[in-house]
């Protein structure tokens, strides 16, 4: 896709700021996006923990309100952070890699400025992501409301053996699932912790989302992937020390009786990528597809 220059205007820049070395890469791009001609707004808490409180600051939720486009700094997992929090003001992210596999954060710290540049200057690949709304309820009242971009995991506690779910689909019921957790995922999910409990990699294009049991007590019971226009219910029938987790980041204690529902978002993320990218090259590279055995 290819966009007017300078449709952006002012960047949001945030950072894993507890990663260490962080600092001195920040810097460097809040410079380069300032001497660009660019207004730049640093997250508060990544502004004042790395020393760089003479940028202009905001929360995360002004810089949704404020930003045209949101360059992220870490890993995946603070981009599942950032993304979930400015998903309702449609702001686009731009993901550079300072983690460890980085499947969203795609840009090289080493290649930032070039990659920045040219998308600053309309030449850049988007796509479009959707994601999950997950609400937890208790005798009819809603006591939890969010986003996920990867997952929603009802999962056992630390100390609790398998638990036990009344799972259905758009209101038909599919199981009685025993198990230590069970995933649903969105296409981004799928190469999280739903891809580590074997479930299957979708394509980020497919209108699809995946539930996948963790430790089933039935062998039988393998991944399902659905139509992303599904409503997925989850009722805990048992369950001690269980809990719903949202990207692994918002967390909910249940008890029996809670009922976990999953549906699509109305809201959608927006990723830019550098011109070229390919999703498949990705894969091979993050998943070590193509790597040479070990010389003995």
């Amino acid at each position: 896709m290819r966009v007017m220059q300078n449709a952006f205007r002012t960047i949001a820049l945030v950072g894993k700021y507890q990663s260490q070395g962080i600092a001195e890469p920040l810097a460097a791009i809040a410079a380069f996006l300032k001497d660009g001609g660019y207004n730049v707004l640093i997250e508060r808490d990544t502004a004042e923990n790395i020393g760089l409180a003479a940028h202009a600051t905001a929360s995360i939720d002004e810089l949704g309100a404020g930003a045209d486009l949101a360059v992220v700094v870490g890993g995946d997992g603070t981009m599942l952070s950032v993304a979930r929090l400015v998903a309702p003001h449609g702001v686009p992210l731009v993901g550079v890699n300072q983690g460890r596999l980085g499947f969203m954060t795609d840009i090289a710290l080493k290649d930032t400025q070039k990659a920045l540049k040219a998308i600053l200057e309309g030449e850049y690949d988007a796509e479009e992501r959707n994601i999950l709304q997950g609400t937890v309820t208790r005798q009819g009242q809603v006591l939890l409301d969010t986003l996920a971009l990867n997952d929603v995991v009802v999962s056992r506690g630390a100390i609790g053996g398998m638990i036990e779910l009344t799972v259905s689909i758009d209101d038909k019921f599919v199981y009685n699932q025993r198990a230590d957790g069970l995933i649903i995922a969105t296409p981004t999910g799928s190469t999280a912790y739903a891809l580590s409990a074997n479930g299957p990699i979708l394509h980020p294009n497919l209108p699809a989302i995946v539930l996948v049991p963790v430790a089933p007590h039935a062998l039988s019971n393998r991944p399902i992937v659905l139509s992303d226009d599904c409503e997925v219910k989850m009722t805990l029938t048992r369950g001690r020390d269980a809990g719903a987790h949202f990207d692994g980041q918002a967390h909910f204690s249940l008890i029996d009786r809670d009922r976990i529902t999953v549906r699509r978002s109305q809201h959608r993320i927006r990723l830019l990528h550098p011109r070229g990218y390919d999703y498949f090259r990705m894969l091979r590279e993050k998943l070590h597809w193509s790597a040479l055995p070990p010389a003995h």
